[in-house]
């Protein structure tokens, strides 16, 4: 098992590639199973999740191949990967699969869309709560399926075909709209997604599948519109920069001090990380290649933030900036409005002496003058990274334990930090 090990106490300066985004490339990759041409998809992240759903995408059948270096191309760059679903050989996607990638539930959608069957297991809970399924069970039988549970395995029929149909989520659900998305291209007639999600994911996978021939409008606002058709055909698609890896390194660089270029980040895709660092007193400048991010000397300033579904400010960045605020000179607060049990990174905070206070959904973060190194446990993939944000700042060194669940997020961690400075390794214990 690997662990990550930061010296706190240097600063940032230089360049860091941003990669593809995970959350982008995954529903990508998963709409291969919609037709039975090539779909090419460029700016791949080198991912542990990634290489996980290659692998069930291959269990049902699949083929893929990953294209060789270009010239003048660097290893920081994502892959160009090629996927062929010529022909589905197995509709069932097991438990062992889906209990290790949430993601991978959403297959149900497009084999339903295509085979007209299709048997998923339930994934189960995981450490940042139970995020049931039950929305994309409603929104799959909106569109004519019949969806049993049985044995710990969702079983969806539709022996005629999807039919087209207007369903209103009852909560903002990313996943459920990926999925009913998805299901909606091969359906007969129109349908209307309401309450859809609006993130930046959710219209690049749009654009992909309308390159492939489906028929989708409004993604990106929360009515879309999909006019089913017989078939989709291949294409080829880059994938996004990773928004949540940019905030990430952002907030790295507010953390440590420094001066650093965020190379291929797109700041449309972050508003609100943008103005909530800003509001710190970290200057950001968008440029046309990226988004340069300095705090030089500067004090940061404590800020009040609540999580909300996009564009509002990201989950998935919440643990980040809460490492931040424990140095902040002046107390925040942090409301996770999202995920239930997304706090579990407070106590390995308190670890490095952070001074938060729970109240509910609401974390109290009082920042101190200084934290000091210690070992520390990450809980999820978010948190693992707000640890070593923290570890930084901290003085001496901080070891960061359970680090597979950086490697399903965070392509090449220690490599990016260790390249504009920070004192990072990985140690194999």
């Amino acid at each position: 098992m690997d662990n990550i090990v930061v010296e706190g106490g240097a600063r940032l300066n230089g360049v860091i590639a941003i990669s593809g985004a995970k959350n982008a490339a995954l529903p990508l990759m998963i709409a291969s199973l919609l037709t039975d041409e090539p779909l090419i998809l460029e700016n791949v992240p080198h991912l542990a999740d990634v290489e996980l759903l290659i692998r069930i995408l291959t269990n049902h059948g699949v083929d893929y191949h990953v294209e060789g270096k270009r010239h003048g191309q660097n290893g920081t760059e994502g892959r160009t990967i090629h996927f062929r679903a010529g022909q589905i050989v197995d509709t069932i996607a097991p438990y062992e699969f889906v209990s290790r990638m949430r993601a991978s539930f959403w297959v149900i959608g497009p084999l339903l869309a295509r085979m007209h069957k299709a048997r998923v297991s339930l994934p189960g809970g995981c450490s940042i709560g139970t995020r049931p399924v039950d929305l994309f069970i409603d929104s799959l039988e909106a569109l004519g399926a019949k969806m049993n549970v049985d044995g710990g395995y969702v079983v969806a029929e539709a022996p005629g075909g999807l039919k087209g149909a207007t369903y209103r989520f009852p909560k903002v659900s990313v996943g459920a709209t990926h999925v009913a998305m998805m299901a909606a291209t091969l359906a007969e007639g129109r349908t209307e997604l309401e309450n859809a999600a609006r993130e930046p994911e959710i219209a690049d996978l749009a654009r992909c599948l309308n390159a492939m021939g489906a028929r989708i409008s409004g993604a990106g606002t929360s009515t879309i519109t999909i006019d089913g058709v017989a078939a989709l055909g291949g294409t080829r698609h880059r994938v996004l920069p990773d928004r949540i890896e940019t905030g990430t390194y952002a907030m790295a660089v507010a953390m440590a001090g420094g001066d650093v270029m965020l190379e291929g980040a797109e700041a449309g895709l972050i508003e609100s990380p943008i103005a909530v660092l800003r509001q710190t007193g970290v200057e950001i400048e968008e440029r046309n290649d990226g988004i340069r991010v300095a705090r030089n000397g500067a004090g940061i300033r404590p800020v009040d933030v609540t999580t909300e579904p996009y564009p509002g400010f990201p989950t998935d960045l919440q643990a980040q900036l809460m490492a931040l605020m424990t140095c902040a000179e002046g107390t925040s607060h942090i409301t996770e409005t999202i995920f239930e049990n997304r706090f579990m990174h407070v106590q390995e905070l308190a670890r490095l002496g952070a001074r938060i206070n729970l109240d509910g959904q609401t974390a109290i973060v009082e920042g101190v003058p200084r934290l000091k190194g210690a070992p520390v446990m990450a809980t999820d993939l978010r948190a693992s990274v707000s640890l070593v944000i923290a570890g930084l700042a901290a003085e001496g060194e901080t070891t960061v334990s359970r680090v597979y669940h950086l490697d399903r997020g965070f392509e090449r961690l220690e490599a990016k930090l260790g390249g504009v400075g920070a004192k990072i390794r990985r140690v194999t214990v």
